[in-house]
């Protein structure tokens, strides 16, 4: 596992990733629905993940959410440059209930996030704006190139949480072992 640590007058988290893990997860993030999302990513990309976020949620949930994407897609991006034996592009459509959300990606090392998922409100108490906070945060750390995208839903939760399955799939298949493909690139790096 490796770890890492951001300490802002926001925020201080510190957080633990084993990528070629079980899906096993300890996190305490301060955001409930944060909590719960990343929990279903961990499972579903079957990386272990340990996360401890203090934030300044007593103003909003907004500093937490973001850094929180900062500092796991900064821990992706160590764990996978340079790209190497891996099959290097993922996707995966995800269905809960009447919503599916799919997600294409490259592990390019040219972050780009196109984000097409209409949720807007909240869900409890969480704002649904943040969701995309926490995607672009997360991809232009890990550097990767991510299509997010809902093809139908109306439940926010269901959504929300079809997106978070969805990269976490695509993310789990990209970083599969493949050694016939050497660097997966015709760059001959990544």
């Amino acid at each position: 596992m490796i770890s890492k640590t951001r300490k802002t007058k926001e925020t201080d988290i510190t957080i633990s990733l084993q990528l070629d893990g079980s899906g096993m997860s300890n996190i305490n993030s301060g955001v409930g629905f944060l909590d719960h999302m990343l929990e279903s990513f961990s499972k579903h990309s079957l990386i272990d993940l340990e996360i401890e976020c203090k934030g300044d949620t007593h103003i909003d949930d907004h500093h937490s959410v973001e850094d929180i994407g900062i500092v796991l897609g900064a821990l992706v991006a160590e764990t996978i440059y340079p790209v190497k034996n891996m099959e290097r592009f993922g996707s995966a459509s995800i269905v809960m209930d009447e919503a599916c959300v799919s997600c294409d990606l490259d592990l390019s090392n040219r972050p780009f996030l196109v984000y097409e998922v209409d949720v807007e409100g909240k869900v409890g108490s969480f704002d649904t704006e943040l969701v995309e906070e926490f995607f672009r945060a997360f991809v232009l750390n890990a550097k990767i190139s991510a299509h997010v995208v809902a093809l139908r839903g109306k439940n926010k939760h269901h959504i929300i949480e079809a997106a978070f399955k969805s990269i976490a799939v695509a993310l789990r298949r990209a970083t599969a072992k493949n050694d016939r493909v050497g660097i997966p690139s015709t760059k001959d790096v990544l």
